[in-house]
């Protein structure tokens, strides 16, 4: 049997606490028209104890990330490596941003486009990890 390393406890910390944020704004899109429609007063409760666990997986995503930096040499990385990094960190910063204003926003645009973008930025974020991780 494999012994897990630093290097892959640190990957599942990272992939366990995004599949958190990514998954769970995706069932909770799933699932809130439901709510709407057969218990309208339990979408809120609801979004909030999401919330509860959603945003400490996203403090737990950028903090193993940044220990996923700290691993790796940038400065030798090829700028293929270095560009799609970037790419990677602007779409998880963007999707906490974006998720923030879905969150605290007080019209159905910013709720709209918070939602909206803050689900596609984590997603696309979470692509980039991969292919950081696969050298394609």
């Amino acid at each position: 049997m494999l012994s897990p390393t630093t290097a892959t406890i640190r990957l599942f910390l990272h992939v366990v606490a995004a599949s958190i944020w990514v998954g769970g704004q995706f069932t909770l899109a799933g699932v809130v028209p439901t709510l709407r429609r057969s218990a309208s007063d339990a979408t809120k409760p609801v979004a909030q104890a999401f919330a509860r666990l959603a945003w400490p997986a996203f403090l737990v995503t950028v903090a193993t990330g940044l220990w996923n930096l700290m691993a790796v040499d940038i400065t030798t990385a090829s700028s293929s490596y270095q560009g799609t990094l970037m790419v990677k960190i602007a779409l998880a910063m963007a999707s906490g941003a974006f998720v923030a204003l879905h969150q605290f926003g007080r019209t159905k645009l910013a709720l709209a486009v918070g939602g909206a973008l803050g689900a596609l930025c984590a997603v696309a974020a979470m692509f980039f990890g991969i292919l950081l991780h696969t050298g394609a």
